[in-house]
């Protein structure tokens, strides 16, 4: 998973709980690729959400809830495909929000609360 890129954790725990931050489809080695097409990229942010939890002790069974922040509504689709895929049977309770681009022109962004 890439280092965080500012003053904050990449994940917090309280309890059982665990509370990952937004996570980019930012490259293992900190470098960034936003031109990379929209399902690179989600499948990308997606798998540093899943490098977090397992790092913190959790798994994709165990997400309570995630908010993906998606620019543009026309990438929802895409974005329900690479989710399904790796989320597998895993179906938590979810949350997408349109939005501009995000940072370093990125087109998604994904966020979660699990338990461990």
């Amino acid at each position: 998973m890439p280092p965080p890129g500012g003053h904050y954790s990449a994940a917090t725990a309280f309890g059982d709980l665990v509370f990952v931050s937004g996570q980019l489809p930012v490259l293992a080695d900190g470098t960034h690729d936003p031109t990379a097409p929209f399902d690179d990229q989600a499948r990308r942010a997606v798998g540093n959400l899943l490098a977090v939890l397992r790092a913190a002790g959790s798994s994709p069974e165990r997400v309570l809830k995630v908010t993906a922040y998606v620019a543009g509504i026309d990438h929802w689709p895409a974005f329900n495909r690479v989710f399904a895929e790796l989320f597998g049977d895993a179906r938590p309770a979810r949350a997408i929000v349109p939005v501009p681009p995000l940072h370093h022109g990125y087109l998604v962004e994904v966020e979660a609360i699990a338990t461990r």
